[in-house]
């Protein structure tokens, strides 16, 4: 599997986010293995599967390329409705895609160190064919060594196969390939959670303007990271589930009198007006947060805070 537009991608956004995004997805991928291939390398946007043996079964790794591909749309898509972050890796992560070479050949391992590498020509092969002159982006390619020289067979009413070559200093290496685009219309994202403050009563509100852009101030509330540098009694703050926030992270707080979990709950995005809140694991409590725009270098902050309501608790609170 190769992520197509890992360049542009690198190239043109913030370097921090993009790298995060790309960690998350590659790891998406090593746990979409449920046929017990091997790891060589990863490979900057690429990862090298292997498997010594016979021929394997086209239906099994058919049914490997789908769950690979489905995945990494599916968490784009998740991230996509889900981010809170704004900046230019965010909001073109979407964008990303993926394409799969699957070969068939000889090859041996070696070991340099604690490190294990695999030679031979099928190697250097598999990784000519990553290059080609195959316009879209988002395939399956299979060469005609796996194929076995029989016509690759239809998995899906959708799937059209195409034939092509790669000329190699080697000789010509034929192969078929398939788009994977379709698979797209299978995909939906997880429902967002949904915040219920019908159920809860508003216990206090406190305002202040800050002397901050709106996206500076929304980093600095929202981001879980920054949250002991204001936030009295907090200590340190370990991320749960995710590498950057978005709504449904879980974060564990360290806290001066022991710890609690909680998550974010919700989020709304204007270019003028930000929302957003987090809940207790127990979903006893829920903090939201409001930052309204003013001017570029002024924004005005509201945090509300709610409870169940309980009679006991409103009073004890």
């Amino acid at each position: 599997p190769d992520i197509s537009g890992f360049t542009r991608f690198i190239n043109e956004t913030e370097i921090d986010h993009s790298r995060l995004i790309i960690q998350e997805l590659l790891e998406l991928l090593i746990n979409a293995n449920h046929v017990g291939l091997e790891i060589s390398e990863i490979e900057g946007d690429a990862i090298l599967f292997y498997k010594f043996g016979e021929t394997p079964q086209l239906e099994e790794l058919y049914q490997k390329v789908r769950k690979m591909f489905c995945d990494f749309h599916r968490q784009l898509m998740a991230y996509e409705y889900r981010r809170f972050c704004q900046c230019k890796a965010c909001t073109s992560a979407i964008n990303l895609t993926l394409k799969v070479i699957t070969h068939y050949g000889e090859f041996t391992g070696y070991n340099v160190k604690n490190f294990q590498k695999l030679i031979g020509k099928d190697i250097i092969i598999a990784h000519q064919l990553l290059k080609n002159d195959i316009e879209q982006h988002e395939y399956w390619l299979v060469t005609n060594s796996l194929l076995q020289n029989n016509p690759p067979p239809g998995f899906a009413e959708w799937m059209q196969w195409n034939s092509s070559a790669k000329q190699t200093e080697n000789g010509e290496i034929a192969f078929s390939y398939t788009q994977l685009s379709p698979l797209k219309n299978d995909v939906q994202a997880d429902p967002l959670p949904q915040i219920d403050l019908d159920n809860k009563r508003k216990m206090i509100s406190l305002s202040r303007e800050y002397q901050a852009g709106i996206i500076p101030l929304f980093h600095a509330s929202g981001d879980f990271s920054y949250r002991r540098w204001w936030q009295e009694g907090v200590k340190a703050v370990e991320e749960v589930t995710h590498f950057l926030p978005r709504v449904g992270m879980r974060c564990r707080c360290l806290l001066e009198n022991g710890e609690s979990f909680i998550y974010a709950s919700s989020y709304s995005f204007t270019p003028d007006k930000i929302e957003f809140s987090e809940t207790d694991e127990k979903e006893n409590s829920t903090r939201y947060y409001t930052l309204e725009k003013i001017n570029d270098h002024t924004t005005k902050l509201t945090i509300d805070h709610y409870l169940p309501k309980n009679l006991l608790g409103e009073y004890l609170f």
